[in-house]
């Protein structure tokens, strides 16, 4: 008897593993800052006991990844970045339909990108499109603050302007598809092209434009003005304003990979990511984006959504895999093969 029980230890023991690992840790590609995405990762192990594999990746960068995984997942979460790549991962059938029975605690423009993704994604935070302008620049160099989308094609601001590259950056696609709804297509790139004459780079992320004007590196960048708080708080002598004629707003995602190995932990993690305890967590690393939980303590530096002038953004529409790269491939041929 003590010799059979013996034998089949291994095996019993071997059958046990895979349901252990499968809750006690999990693969999360993070699209937020980093500062914040290493505070999830490290408040969650301390606090649930389940060990995050995390990489940072852009939204572009991570959705090419979840693309290259799709017949072998290797990623079980993907938490942050624009919304628009999580919708097209859940039109790609990348990601798993998942109803939180948080859903009704959640601002209803959160509840509605899951409602629209099929609840394969869901709205973590929200922040708006903007400028931000390095204040001693701008006296230095006698310029105004832009207060409108058309301020910034005046000549004075010439090679002044820093925008994030659309192929890349959810910021810069953000901002391409908010000039269409505000506008109208054929003027939106009319502008857009008036606009590339001004532009000094297009960076990489989106988050560039904005860190290269807090140092003195640009005078102005095309942002979200959530990332200006932050900035400033380093001591930058960095503001924001957002256009008096209408701007659109990001709503950042997170969506639980079809195909994820470690199922039972990436739920745990997304339901725990959906509570004002954890959503706090933004502004504690000097991320001012606003929460998508309706409990959550909002910090005063968070922009007030109530004194801008916001456009009926369409994510269903703008967030489609063949609008985003037409629209993606109209700039690269209409706009940025035009010379500075």
């Amino acid at each position: 008897m003590t010799k059979k029980l013996w034998l089949a230890a291994p095996l019993l023991l071997a059958q046990m593993l895979p349901a252990q690992a499968q809750s006690s840790e999990f693969n999360l590609i993070c699209s937020a800052q980093a500062a914040w995405c290493n505070m999830l990762a490290v408040t969650f192990e301390k606090s649930q006991g389940v060990k995050v594999n995390m990489t940072l990746k852009g939204s572009g960068e991570a959705i090419a990844q979840i693309l290259a995984e799709r017949a072998n997942p290797k990623t079980d979460v993907w938490f942050g970045g624009t919304g628009d790549p999580h919708l097209q991962a859940a039109e790609q059938n990348l990601t798993l339909a998942y109803k939180s029975p948080s859903l009704p605690q959640l601002h209803d423009w959160a509840q509605k990108q899951a409602a629209q993704s099929g609840y394969k994604t869901v709205g973590i935070y929200s922040g708006p499109l903007g400028f931000g302008y390095n204040t001693e620049l701008l006296a230095k160099k006698k310029l105004a603050v832009p207060k409108t989308w058309a301020d910034l094609l005046k000549p004075e601001y010439k090679g002044e302007i820093q925008s994030a590259n659309p192929a890349s950056s959810g910021t810069a696609y953000t901002m391409i598809a908010t000039l269409v709804q505000l506008m109208g297509e054929e003027q939106a790139f009319e502008y857009l092209k008036k606009l590339h004459g001004n532009i000094g780079a297009y960076t990489r992320s989106g988050t560039g434009p904005i860190k290269a004007v807090a140092r003195g590196e640009a005078t102005v960048s095309i942002s979200f003005v959530h990332d200006g708080p932050g900035e400033k708080a380093h001591g930058f002598p960095l503001e924001t304003i957002t256009p008096a004629d209408g701007t659109g707003a990001e709503i950042g995602s997170m969506s639980i990979i079809k195909g994820a190995r470690n199922l039972d932990a990436a739920k745990k993690f997304y339901e725990w990511a959906l509570t004002p305890a954890a959503q706090a967590l933004g502004a504690a690393t000097l991320q001012f984006q606003l929460p998508s939980n309706k409990e959550t303590k909002v910090d005063p530096r968070v922009p007030d959504f109530r004194k801008i002038k916001m456009i009926d953004y369409d994510y269903a529409k703008y967030g489609q895999t063949a609008e985003r790269r037409r629209l993606i491939l109209r700039w690269e041929k209409d706009v940025n093969s035009l010379p500075h």
